[in-house]
Formats: structure tokens, C-alpha cells, sequence
């Protein structure tokens, strides 16, 4: 989940619409930042359950293939009754209903399998992690009154289908008991590609020392550069001037001055990236000049046979010779 600068009375950020349709969880850090979450609505829900659905009927087919076998050879046949089988069926649908996502949900951070595949997580109303009872109470919940809906199953879905459709946040019943939500782990904002460098600095960027540019700082710059337009002023000047900071505590020559930072961070992202592909080019150059492709065989080309030189006047072109193409006559 990446974070936002606060945001001032009357602005929008970039990348979220006045209608807040893309930052709709309504989530607030404890530094008051405004954190860009999507709230996760009936359909990727819907999707993540059909998922973990299939992972609960696997678990109670290994329950049964492993928990029934044990209990007839441990304990005795005077023992095992219609009581007692009764009693492990319904153990068996408690941990896979209940136990199932609760294990988990804490195990995993907030995440089932299903909402895993899916690009999920469960969070407290507040944006905290959640809660062992959290994940118990959304558990029994959803177990009773909304997936399998032991009861009223039926009236119960359409009730859960209609409060998570009204819901500004999308929680379900469950999530409104044990005070949850669930919320998008993915950005939906496209990587954009990084801005050129500028003509007036190519001389001076050719000239860079980058050896102590690491990988990390790299990776800042260019998530600055490519996701900058989606911060508000102040903060987006601000972040610029301390990323050329750090940058330029590692490079040099000087720059010219009066250059705008975002622009030098440009300048020594394109020419790293130009140096990159340079040395890469050249490896591969040697590669294959070590170690050359074979070149495929082609068929020779049959020249063609030459002409007989033209009879002289008058006189008939000798007929072939035909040869007995039998072995045991002579030619």
C-alpha cells in the first residue's frame, strides 16, 4: 500500500478523481497520511471466494482421507459409534469452514489463498493488521449468515449481496461485526516510462561518474520520476530535492547551475540506462563472437552443364548411343 502526502482543503491528488474512486477505502495512517487503498468490491470478492471454496473442499477430502482412517485404527470398534462420526463430521466442517480462513487470515497476513491469487487483504476498519478475534468473529459470521449460510441460506445471501453493494466501503456482514475491511493490495496506476534527458545536459551527463550509483537509489529515482506527477505540492518538490541529495553525494562532475532537480534526476537516470544497454550490447557482441551461432546448411548450387558447340554446315548431329541397361550384356 503506498502513501500519500496529506492532502490540502479543496485539492485532489493526481491519479485519484474527485469522486474518490480509485482511493475509496478512506484509510488514514497514524502519521495522518492519506493512504491511496482501493476497497475491494462484490466481484474481485466473489472471485477470491470461488478460489478458496476449491481450497476447502481439498482440505475436507484430506480431513476424511486422514482423520477417518486414524480414528478406526486408534480406537477400539466398541468406541467408534454413530454418535462419534457424527460428532468428527461436524469438527471436520468447523475447521474447514471456520479454521479454514481464520488460519489464514492470521498466518498470512490478512490474506486466504483465494485473496491471494486475487490481490487481496483483510484489515482492520482503521487500516491496522487484523485481530485474531477479528478473524473469528468475520469467520462465524460468514459461516452463518452468509457463505455456506447455515441459516436461512438463501434470504441470507441476498441480504449479504445487498449490504456489500450499499456498503461504501464494500464490507459484508462480517466485516461490519468485527469492524474489517478488505482492501486491494495492487496498484492501479500505470508505470509510465521515465522523461528523457534534456539537450543542454547530454555534454555534462556523458561525463558522470555512476560507479557508486547503487540499485536501490536508482529504483527511487525512477519511481519519482515516472509516479512524481501523482504527489501534491510541496511534498513533490521537496522528495526531488533530497533524491538529488543522495544523488549527488555519489556522482560527479558539479551540474550546471540553476537546474532544476527533476530534471538532473532525468539526466543521470537516461544516462545510466544508456550505459547499461551500451555494456549489455557489448557483451553480447563478444558472446557471440566467442561462441558463434552455426550457420545453417544450404544446398549446393549444380552448375549447370555446358552446351555442345553447334554441328557445322551440312552435316547431321550424331544420334546417342544407347547402352543396354541389362548387366550380363556387353555394351
Amino acid at each position: 500500500m503506498s502513501a500519500q502526502p496529506p492532502v490540502p482543503a479543496g485539492a485532489v491528488p493526481s491519479g485519484v478523481d474527485p469522486a474518490g474512486r480509485w482511493a475509496d477505502a478512506g484509510l488514514v495512517s497514524g502519521e495522518a497520511v492519506a493512504l491511496d487503498v482501493r476497497a475491494a468490491r462484490l466481484g474481485s470478492r466473489v472471485l477470491a471466494l470461488l478460489i478458496d471454496v476449491v481450497g476447502q473442499l481439498f482440505c475436507a477430502a484430506l480431513l476424511a482421507l486422514t482423520l477417518t482412517p486414524l480414528v478406526l485404527i486408534v480406537l477400539p470398534d466398541q468406541v467408534v459409534d454413530r454418535a462419534l462420526t457424527g460428532a468428527l463430521e461436524t469438527l471436520g466442517l468447523v475447521l474447514v469452514v471456520v479454521g479454514y480462513p481464520v488460519l489464514w487470515e492470521r498466518l498470512n497476513h490478512g490474506r486466504t489463498p483465494g485473496k491471494l491469487a486475487v490481490g487481496l487483504r483483510v484489515v482492520s476498519a482503521d487500516g491496522g493488521p487484523v485481530q485474531w478475534r477479528q478473524s473469528l468473529t468475520r469467520a462465524l459470521v460468514g459461516a452463518a449468515v452468509e457463505w455456506p449460510g447455515l441459516v436461512l441460506p438463501l434470504l441470507s445471501w441476498v441480504a449479504g449481496a445487498t449490504v456489500m453493494l450499499t456498503d461504501p466501503r464494500g464490507r459484508r456482514l462480517g466485516d461490519l461485526v468485527a469492524g474489517t475491511m478488505v482492501v486491494h493490495t495492487r496498484t492501479t496506476h500505470p508505470w509510465r516510462p521515465a522523461p528523457a534527458i534534456v539537450a543542454p545536459l547530454v555534454g555534462w551527463a556523458a561525463t558522470l561518474d555512476l560507479t557508486r550509483l547503487d540499485d536501490a537509489l536508482a529504483l527511487a529515482v525512477r519511481q519519482y520520476l515516472t509516479r512524481g506527477q501523482q504527489i501534491v505540492e510541496p511534498y513533490r518538490s521537496r522528495l526531488a530535492r533530497e533524491l538529488w541529495r543522495e544523488v549527488a553525494a555519489v556522482t560527479a562532475p558539479v551540474p550546471p547551475p540553476g537546474v532544476p532537480e527533476p530534471l538532473l534526476l532525468a539526466a543521470v537516470l537516461a544516462e545510466r540506462n544508456r550505459r547499461g544497454s551500451l555494456r549489455l550490447r557489448h557483451q553480447r557482441a563478444l558472446t557471440a563472437a566467442l561462441w558463434p551461432d552455426p550457420a545453417p546448411a544450404t544446398p549446393a548450387v549444380v552448375a549447370p552443364a555446358a552446351a555442345d558447340p553447334p554441328a557445322p554446315a551440312g552435316v547431321r548431329p550424331a544420334a546417342p548411343v544407347l547402352r543396354s541397361a541389362s548387366p550380363d550384356r556387353p555394351a
